[in-house]
């Protein structure tokens, strides 16, 4: 682990990690640099993500490239119909001596890939919900904690809706960002079908270590902010709250649910982090703004008259901004 003489070093120095992360990962995935910004974005400041995109747009390939970047332990789940709780925590079985002793499942590593997780019914959804917020699985009655860093990045597949559970509001709220991946262009496609149908494979290397990241992590934590850009956070949020005293007129007509608290917690720690990746030593409101979408894209339920009307959230928001 490296060591600093000051926050302001291991700022600079985070910035240039930074920075040489994205070129590693770009060997690897072409023409998705705002989905690898804001996955970034969501390690150094202890958030989940959920990915959400049609199939063949690397998402998997992504995540795995991440955790060979940042030298992190990695599991993949394949969510299913029948999948179990204990099939992602772990169980108690009876060994040799005919002793019980638990079995870890694969939410014990530093990044669990919870691939199409809307496919699999609440009940095994909700066992990654104390991972999530508690950072520890609890089974027989017995905590077992989680290695740390920890982190969930999900994937959904946005088209089909039979055979999957929508994830409930709660469980959505634990997720700092819901990113949206869209089509490559054409000259990233160009690039990516030429990369992928060779015989090459790019090697990525490691640039951070576990303890790394979590020092990284305690640095966006203390990054000060200026009391103008809580308000500006905060009241951002309360904008999204129908029939409240600070609703946004448009709000009130177009949403049934407003963002709750945690979206603004995720907006301030998001933009001290989204600063010092910029080479800045303390966020404004254009940090704010640069990670708003992703981060209350998932946290607002539009209204009938919205949906009739074709009006999407994201469109609800930008206006917001």
């Amino acid at each position: 682990m490296r060591t600093f003489s000051s926050d302001k070093e291991a700022a600079d120095a985070l910035a240039a990690s930074y920075r040489t992360l994205r070129q590693e990962i770009g060997k690897v995935i072409i023409g998705q640099d705002e989905v690898v910004r804001l996955v970034l974005t969501a390690v150094f400041s202890q958030g989940h993500c959920l990915l959400v995109g049609v199939p063949g747009l690397a998402k998997t390939l992504l995540i795995q490239t991440i955790a060979d970047s940042l030298d992190l332990s990695f599991n993949r789940i394949q969510f299913t119909p029948d999948l179990m709780p204990s099939d992602i925590v772990g169980s108690e079985t009876m060994n040799q001596q005919r002793d019980f002793q638990f079995v870890k499942g694969p939410v014990f590593a530093n990044i669990v890939l919870a691939d199409e997780i809307n496919r699999t019914p609440p009940k095994t959804q909700a066992a990654l919900l104390e991972s999530m917020q508690e950072y520890s699985v609890t089974v027989a009655g017995k905590r077992y904690p989680l290695e740390r860093p920890f982190f969930v990045l999900a994937t959904q597949n946005p088209i089909e809706q039979e055979g999957t559970y929508p994830l409930p509001e709660a469980q959505l709220d634990r997720f700092m960002f819901n990113i949206e991946l869209g089509y490559p262009s054409y000259e990233a496609e160009l690039q990516i079908v030429k990369n992928t149908t060779s015989d090459t494979k790019p090697s990525v290397n490691k640039i951070l270590h576990s303890d790394d990241i979590q020092a990284f992590q305690h640095l966006v934590r203390r990054v000060p902010v200026a009391d103008n850009v809580v308000e500006y956070a905060v009241s951002l949020v309360h904008k999204t709250r129908p029939n409240t005293d600070r609703a946004a007129p448009r709000v009130s007509q177009l949403l049934e649910w407003g963002a709750g608290p945690r979206a603004s917690q995720h907006l301030i720690v998001g933009a001290k982090c989204n600063a010092l990746l910029n080479g800045k030593y303390s966020p404004d409101i254009e940090d704010v703004k640069a990670i708003a979408l992703p981060i209350l894209r998932h946290r607002l339920v539009r209204n009938f008259k919205a949906e009739a009307e074709g009006i999407s959230i994201d469109q609800i928001v930008k206006e917001l901004l």
